[in-house]
């Protein structure tokens, strides 16, 4: 498709542009480009899109369960029949690798397969009353529509996330995709949802800019819950002005993933984990490994080999299928992690590995020495950059781990997978893993963090659980007495 026909608002099953007075200039996050503009959306326009969901949920909550099915299966299908074409949209747009979209849309399609199924699991139940000749039926319904502002750094897949579930249980879905990724984060999935047999109308998007709009997209009285992802202090707000308004807050936040290496793992295979679970779409994941706890006994070998892997990672163009390394969203990330950066090493703490940065693209940074409380040993880093620590027994390490305001990944290497899984039952976090990597995502696994990571889960029953609201039918086959009578 052409990616002027991807650049307009989609409201109410028509193409067209935003009704406000800005244009939205798409970029290529490395060579600066204008991939496509974009009327913005105004509040008329966001309005108009909660209202055609709405209106359109209705039949749509009607439509048989196998009816349903069918368009999850055909969007599954579509988009591995247009892999090549999402892969090049992602490396112009986000920036990302080829590795980096092989493994966002082998997600997405799993993601797909996963929600078709879910029409066909809501189940409902019968239960006793204590009142003489009645029954108590317990209903799932669907909430109605579900408001998704999504990311930039995994926008096709996280938007997926939130949006093929929340369609499979009988919603509507208005998307907000990010200002950065309008196009892979939204209108794309409209596309393909346009093409899978999706009614009109069902999902809408609106691309903007919070200027235009302001809380308009949150506070709007129709939608009846609000899917965010994206970091911490944004979703603060949006979890404050949902609780406000009565709506429910389904919220994937920031991560300071602990990647611990404890004293009997295997070293090789430790550092393989490490270097994709921290530079993996150069450390723009929430799940990233920011911080590196080694144990002391083989911490000095780990760091060699792990600093001589990652200097050897190749950089630059994203559209290069052997780049690793492409580049951060836009200049002000870059700003902002080498700031990090530098009050680090002027703190105390000793580069091990670090470059220049060429346009937006940071080469990999290693930290060692970071000094215990500092803000770049607490925050994340979203970017190319880590920090390794060392500790001397297991309990040292649970304690680092902890001291972080954020749960939501981690890793435990070790050749003792009972003290494995003894160490990771004490991190205080959403998902950790066991002699694999901090990044991971599984369609039936319920995903979410602890702590300032987030409130909610998603993928599988946990999305159910989310996306659909109980209702009690009481029905009285007699006649009751009542107290009065």
């Amino acid at each position: 498709m052409d990616i002027t026909q991807l650049a307009k608002q989609y409201i109410g099953g028509i193409w067209r542009d935003g009704a406000g007075d800005k244009v939205l200039v798409d970029a290529n996050p490395y060579n600066k480009e204008a991939l496509a503009e974009f009327p913005v959306a105004d509040r008329a326009d966001v309005d108009e899109a909660y209202k055609s969901a709405a209106q359109v949920q209705v039949e749509w909550n009607k439509v048989n369960a196998y009816a349903k099915r069918t368009v999850f299966e055909n969007a599954a299908r579509i988009v591995g029949e247009r892999a090549q074409e999402i892969t090049e949209l992602l490396a112009s747009e986000v920036g990302g690798t080829a590795v980096k979209a092989g493994f966002e849309i082998g997600i997405a399609i799993d993601m797909l397969k996963e929600a078709a199924t879910l029409p066909l699991r809501i189940e409902g139940s019968i239960l006793p009353s204590p009142v003489a000749d009645t029954e108590n039926f317990v209903y799932r319904e669907p909430v109605g529509v579900v408001g998704v502002i999504s990311p930039f750094n995994f926008p096709f897949f996280l938007s997926l996330k939130s949006v093929a579930p929340a369609l499979a249980t009988g919603n509507g879905v208005v998307i907000k995709p990010h200002e950065e990724t309008p196009i892979t984060g939204g209108t794309l999935i409209a596309s393909i949802f346009e093409e899978a047999g999706l009614p009109a109308g069902l999902l809408n998007v609106t691309v903007t800019e919070i200027p235009a709009i302001g809380d308009y997209f949150l506070e709007h009285p129709i939608p009846r819950v609000l899917a965010f992802t994206g970091s911490t202090a944004v979703g603060r707000h949006v979890g404050e002005v949902a609780a406000r308004h009565f709506k429910k807050s389904i919220l994937e936040l920031g991560g300071n993933s602990a990647f611990i290496v404890l004293d009997d793992a295997d070293l090789d295979y430790a550092v393989d984990s490490a270097v994709f679970s921290r530079f993996t779409h150069q450390g723009q994941i929430c799940m990233s490994a920011n911080r590196i706890l080694v144990h002391s006994a083989v911490a000095a070998e780990f760091r060699d080999r792990f600093s001589a892997k990652v200097a050897a990672l190749p950089m630059g163009d994203p559209s290069d299928p052997s780049t690793v390394i492409g580049p951060l969203i836009n200049a002000r990330q870059l700003a902002v992690l080498e700031e990090k950066i530098d009050g680090a090493i002027a703190a105390g703490a000793t580069a091990v590995l670090r470059g220049e940065a060429s346009g937006n693209v940071l080469p990999p940074v290693i930290l060692e020495n970071v000094t215990a409380g500092s803000s770049i040993a607490h925050d994340e880093l979203f970017g190319p950059v880590v920090v390794l620590i060392e500790f001397d027994t297991d309990e040292e390490a649970i304690a680092i781990a902890n001291d972080t305001e954020f749960g939501l990944s981690g890793a435990v290497h070790t050749g003792n997978l009972t003290r494995g899984v003894q160490v990771a039952k004490q991190i205080h976090t959403g998902m950790i893993h066991v002699n694999d990597a901090t990044i991971g995502d599984e369609p039936i696994v319920p995903f979410g963090g602890e702590k300032s990571s987030g409130i909610g889960r998603l993928n599988g029953p946990a999305s159910i659980d989310e996306l659909t609201t109980q209702k009690w039918i009481s029905v009285n086959h007699g006649r009751r007495i009542y107290p009065y009578q």
